[in-house]
């Protein structure tokens, strides 16, 4: 059979190959060391990743185009192989106070909250390092979600990002947002992988540049992390402790019954000891009535602390929808105050500031689908 009298018979159709995806590398959520090796692997010099850098985090730039001081030539191949990915704002919430939030959203099922606090002589961002919680401590809205997964490092930088976006604010130019906590959505010591390498973007002299004592990671008291921050990280250390002993803080915080307070205060004088500066501890105890505000609980603090280099920071508890808590009584704060004045503490009770949009410290909900059931077994730590 001749080629003609087959395609008389037969129609034949001809197949094109298909067109490979190219699987597009986000930049945004590099730490330098990471993006340096970006740069050599796709055949340029290792200091591009620093002019990226800047253009990113300094400029807030994500269009390959406008970073001019690259060649025309990096920034085709750059808009080939690589992308500057920002999550989408779904909503913002001003408070009457100042305090703005916005509704971040990291998927089709799944937004997380980010919570702007402006004060006179700083602004703090309040950033979330997972998509719910599985430590589900029982007075914070987000333990009460439930979890779905860890936040990956440009979704969690992208915060910061979008933040100063929002507030019309380009870091190298002016510097609106001086101060980073990470106490939004999640446990941070539970996503070290994705968490350190956004803290180190933060204190990179071309990203930020926020000093070690300006970005803070507050963690329930994940042991194992905490003297992963001493050796790795070096940033400051807030533990959200709540009780004062172990049969009150099973309670209030369950992951106390894999970490139980006899582990975690060896890790907290481990972190302040030995380094070039001075370190301290933040304390951070939320004040819920006839719970955790009794005169004894104040003396079994000052008792726990001990000479421990520390700061506590009372939290008038913010209540949530459904919530059986409570917030103290104005007297019983002042009461649980003077006792740990006493004792020797520095205390400070913390001004509660955007609880009129649930913006409020233990109020982040987001959207979350949840995954886990609330079970905290089945969380694991991630160092990976």
């Amino acid at each position: 059979m001749t080629l003609e009298s087959l395609s008389q018979s037969t129609p034949i159709t001809l197949i094109k190959p298909e067109t490979e995806v190219v699987q597009k590398t986000d930049l945004l959520g590099m730490d330098r060391e990471a993006m340096q090796a970006y740069f050599t692997e796709i055949g340029e010099k290792p200091f591009r990743a620093t002019q990226v850098m800047k253009w990113i985090h300094q400029f807030g730039v994500s269009d390959f185009d406008e970073m001019t001081n690259l060649s025309k030539a990096l920034r085709d191949k750059l808009k080939q192989v690589a992308n500057v990915r920002t999550p989408k704002i779904v909503a913002e919430e001003h408070s009457d106070d100042g305090t703005i939030k916005w509704l971040l959203e990291v998927d089709n099922n799944n937004a997380i909250e980010v919570v702007f606090i402006p004060e006179k002589n700083r602004g703090t961002l309040c950033i979330s390092s997972q998509v719910g919680c599985a430590l589900e401590c029982t007075f914070c809205s987000t333990g009460q979600q439930g979890f779905n997964r860890n936040l990956e490092n440009w979704e969690i930088i992208a915060q910061v990002w979008v933040a100063n976006k929002a507030l019309g604010c380009k870091p190298k130019e002016e510097r609106i947002i001086s101060n980073v906590v990470f106490m939004g959505m999640g446990e941070p010591l539970l996503n070290v992988k994705h968490v350190f390498p956004v803290a180190r973007i933060l204190m990179d002299d071309y990203a930020y540049g926020l000093s070690k004592r300006r970005v803070t990671i507050s963690t329930s008291g994940v042991v194992p992390a905490i003297d992963m921050i001493k050796s790795e990280l070096d940033v400051s250390l807030a533990i959200s402790l709540h009780a004062p002993n172990d049969e009150l803080r099973d309670i209030l915080v369950p992951v106390n019954k894999k970490y139980p307070l006899a582990v975690l205060m060896p890790s907290l004088y481990r972190y302040v000891e030995g380094g070039h500066s001075k370190k301290h501890v933040t304390i951070e105890y939320v004040m819920l009535d006839k719970v955790n505000d009794h005169l004894e609980h104040a003396h079994q603090l000052v008792e726990l602390l001990g000479d421990l280099p520390c700061k506590v920071n009372l939290i008038p508890f913010n209540p949530f929808p459904n919530t059986e808590y409570q917030r103290s009584s104005n007297n019983a704060i002042h009461r649980f105050r003077a006792i740990l004045e006493e004792g020797g503490l520095q205390v400070t009770v913390r001004k509660t500031r955007g609880d009129d949009i649930d913006a409020a410290c233990g109020q982040l909900a987001g959207k979350v689908s949840d995954r886990t059931k609330r079970t905290l077994h089945r969380v694991e730590f991630d160092t990976k």
